[in-house]
């Protein structure tokens, strides 16, 4: 059985760049402050009626074209998002049209910053049970509009920027492609990495002026909380994607974990016992793109010769529920 490979990969951010020192007066906070909690720098924030759909559809368009694959060719659409255009439909749908597919199937899947390994091991089982020959799986988030910018949000607010990110998935032909996918969820956790509203099961059923007023319709994160287990999680399920294919990380060319918090990143290179480089990061330059964050990390660290074929690559993930994830994959 053929393994199943990316064969185009690309990304596509905002053009409007917001740097640590846009936002000191905006949120009463420093360059300072962001970087050495976070490592950021800058980041790309949507404007106007820009959505995650425009996002996807160039990063889209891209990896097809890298590809070598044409609308027809492809037979699904798995979008990995947390802030779809609209409440729904998902941008999956909006993609089958945006892009002239075939009425294949299209679909979003709402797991956070895990949601693109998700989208992996679907498609991996679509592609390996011959259902599919050629998928395309986006990750994107465009959490911007809902951040608070003022010095009441800094916390969250200075984290966060958009993208998207896209493969083309395929059956390899020489032995490359993805190894394993672990996927993982506690869901007691819900509550420290979530944003109520709109809620279906509560009294007004979405929004309504109290709920507002009392800030219910915000992204709420409990930092210490995630950290504490971003930086169990990410180490663990790393080591599972290891023993599940008798690996080692000297056979590991490059983790690409989620980029999250450049500590994290630090402490799960010190957790696993190599050496910092091995552990990419890019997150100065974005920032935490959510769903986003691991093909856009893969495209750049492919373009800069951080791997390449044949070699072996871990990626890992945590985010809301909580939940957690990783892939192995052979380049």
């Amino acid at each position: 059985m053929n393994r199943t490979a990316i064969t185009g990969m690309s990304f596509h951010v905002p053009d409007k760049i917001v740097t640590n020192t846009d936002l000191e007066e905006m949120m009463n906070t420093s360059d300072e402050w962001i970087r050495t909690r976070s490592g950021i720098e800058k980041r790309h924030w949507v404007e106007n009626d820009e959505g995650g759909s425009d996002l996807s559809l160039v990063a889209s368009k891209k990896a097809m074209e890298q590809a070598g694959v044409t609308g027809k060719d492809i037979d699904m659409v798995i979008v990995g998002t947390a802030s779809s255009d609209y409440y729904f439909p998902g941008i999956g749908a909006q993609l089958q049209d945006m892009l002239s597919l075939n009425t294949i199937g299209a679909f979003d899947i709402r797991v956070g910053c895990s949601a693109f390994i998700y989208g992996l091991a679907i498609a991996d089982n679509f592609i390996k049970t011959g259902q599919c020959k050629t998928i395309l799986l986006v990750g994107v988030d465009v959490l911007s509009p809902a951040l608070e910018k003022s010095p009441d949000g800094r916390d969250v607010g200075v984290l966060f920027g958009d993208g998207a990110g896209a493969v083309i998935l395929q059956p390899g032909q020489n032995g490359e492609g993805i190894l394993s996918t672990h996927l993982h969820s506690e869901g007691k956790y819900v509550k420290e990495l979530w944003c109520e509203l709109p809620s279906f099961r509560l009294e007004g059923r979405g929004f309504s002026n109290d709920m507002i007023e009392k800030g219910r319709h915000k992204l709420i994160m409990n930092g210490r909380e995630v950290f504490k287990h971003a930086v169990t999680r990410f180490p663990e399920v790393i080591q599972e994607a290891l023993d599940a294919n008798d690996l080692t990380m000297d056979d590991i060319s490059q983790v690409i974990p989620h980029q999250a918090n450049h500590r994290i990143t630090e402490a799960v290179a010190k957790r696993l016992g190599v050496a910092r480089d091995l552990v990419y990061s890019n997150i100065h330059r974005y920032g935490n793109t959510t769903a986003a964050t691991i093909p856009i990390a893969m495209c750049e660290a492919f373009e800069e010769g951080k791997f390449k074929q044949g070699d072996h690559i871990i990626l890992a993930a945590f985010g809301s529920g909580f939940t957690w994830a990783s892939a192995a994959i052979k380049w």
